[in-house]
């Protein structure tokens, strides 16, 4: 016999988010705590449009949507279920010299420690870039932006705002992006739960001063974010990766590494995994969760391109869940704009975010007064939304490209999963194919690629490559993708 649907959907016709999504949203909320447990049956697409006075096929919307997530399954014959994958979880938690008139090469004092360990990849004269995701920059809004900057400026000079400030950041633009997390992304934040930052570096950076130090233990995936990595070890801490599969992180390894360390801290990003773009599933999030309850650790979510996303809805985020004391949401608006730019944020709790404050009036005081009160504009007047779909369209045709020349080229020389959202693809090289000689010899083709190495938070040999296609255009995919086709073939 099948359960009886045991709890009731609230629709707001006057909200924002659309019927469909609320109805995931809110079956969501209830499989996390474990209110519905895994193989629950859930009522029939008619029945539960008739009970919520929908239409049928904003129900099979939403249970479509919720299948693409891998929340629920389908059997023709029987019904949806709740995904048996679904782990148990705990509902109750609270828890040269000088005098030669030039600058000497090295100075005459000591410098302390050694530099951070971080492979980049910059734009050369007649060379092409796979990078590790960025986006065209020639695709920026600039008489939107220019106009809105030029607001921006006599305005805050009117009311005599271009001064020090808030150093979590302008209210306007606190408040616009805590109304965009609540509204497309889950969260429950307020302007209060909102520290704006120089980029994400800058909030992972600050993150990782205020929740490790030295004896502390951080974790990692085994391919991750280089720049995340140094900022913990260059906090004191001690960084210890586990593995990670196509359903993403072992969460059976983080389980082994918390018993037998003192673990602060994870880093993680689930929505599109750095570098392999693997999405972190349902169970695992939970067990996720389950862990950070039990060892007390704080959850590092990085959200870095949450807005590029082309098969189905992105998956909520980790802070948006009941737990989201737990974590530390990082995101960015340099992405979606230019990098330039330089705007992140963090949202986490109010106390978290004062202390995040409080590092900031050490490394730069506040930022850009003029800069936020333009994006605000952008944001408040739609501009970032047609922004997005725009570029959406423009990335989404060079995704299918990338995966087309890809195939063409090396064949069954390599495998990938054209990944549902982000900028880049994960690329898996046959064994015995060398990728650091492979980006070496492509340098000297006129094409630079990041090895699958330089994401290794051990010292590794690793067998794929992140090619970012966002920020070439038709004619440098095509010229980038087949220098590094002749590249190939002088390796081999």
């Amino acid at each position: 016999m099948l359960r009886p649907w045991e709890f009731k959907i609230v629709i707001r016709r006057d909200a924002p988010t659309a019927l469909y999504l609320q109805i995931v949203h809110a079956i969501i909320d209830e499989i996390r705590p474990g209110r519905l447990a895994p193989g629950t049956a859930l009522p029939g697409t008619r029945e539960l449009a008739e009970r919520l006075q929908v239409n049928r096929k904003t129900v099979v919307l939403a249970y479509d949507e919720l299948e693409a997530q891998g929340w629920v399954s389908s059997e023709r014959t029987r019904g949806t279920f709740v995904s048996s994958h679904l782990p148990e979880v705990a509902s109750s938690k609270k828890t040269k010299g000088a005098g030669d008139g030039h600058m000497p090469e090295s100075p005459a004092f000591r410098l302390n420690g050694s530099p951070p360990s971080i492979a980049l990849v910059t734009n050369e004269e007649n060379s092409l870039t796979f990078d590790d995701g960025a986006p065209d920059t020639r695709h920026v809004p600039v008489d939107a932006l220019a106009r809105a900057y030029r607001h921006a400026l006599e305005r805050s000079a009117r009311h005599n705002r271009l001064g020090y400030a808030d150093p979590r950041g302008s209210l306007v633009l606190r408040s616009a992006v805590s109304a965009m997390l609540n509204v497309d992304r889950g969260l429950t934040t307020t302007p209060d739960n909102i520290c704006l930052t120089r980029g994400s570096q800058m909030a992972i950076f600050i993150s990782a001063r205020i929740l490790a130090g030295r004896g502390d233990t951080v974790v990692m995936e085994e391919l991750s974010y280089p720049p995340a990595r140094e900022s913990f070890r260059s906090a004191g801490a001690e960084v210890v990766s586990i593995g990670l599969d196509a359903q993403g992180l072992h969460v059976n390894e983080l389980e082994k590494v918390c018993r037998r360390k003192r673990v602060r801290a994870i880093y993680v990003t689930p929505h599109h995994q750095f570098p392999t773009t693997v999405v972190l599933r349902p169970d695992r999030r939970l067990r996720l969760f389950s862990l950070a309850a039990q060892f007390g650790f704080a959850i590092i979510e990085d959200d870095y391109d949450h807005e590029f996303h082309f098969a189905h809805q992105p998956m909520l985020p980790l802070a948006s869940a009941n737990a989201c004391d737990q974590v530390v949401y990082i995101g960015s608006m340099s992405k979606l704009l230019s990098p330039s730019l330089r705007l992140g944020y963090m949202a986490a709790p109010k106390a978290v975010i004062d202390r995040a404050a409080a590092e900031v009036t050490m490394i730069d005081r506040q930022g850009d007064p003029a800069t936020e009160a333009a994006v605000a504009e952008l944001i408040d007047t739609g501009e970032i939304h047609r922004h997005t779909r725009r570029v959406l369209r423009v990335y989404s045709e060079r995704r299918t490209m990338i995966a087309g020349l890809l195939r063409e080229h090396f064949g069954s020389d390599i495998e990938f999963d054209l990944p549902d959202g982000g900028l880049a693809v994960w690329v898996r090289f046959k064994d015995g194919v060398d990728v650091d000689e492979l980006a070496r010899l492509g340098r000297a083709e006129g094409v630079q690629l990041l090895p699958g190495s330089a994401f290794a938070t051990a010292s590794a040999r690793v067998q794929g490559a992140r090619l970012g296609f966002a920020s070439l255009d038709p004619a440098e995919l095509r010229k980038a993708t087949h220098r590094l086709r002749v590249a190939f073939g002088r390796l081999r």
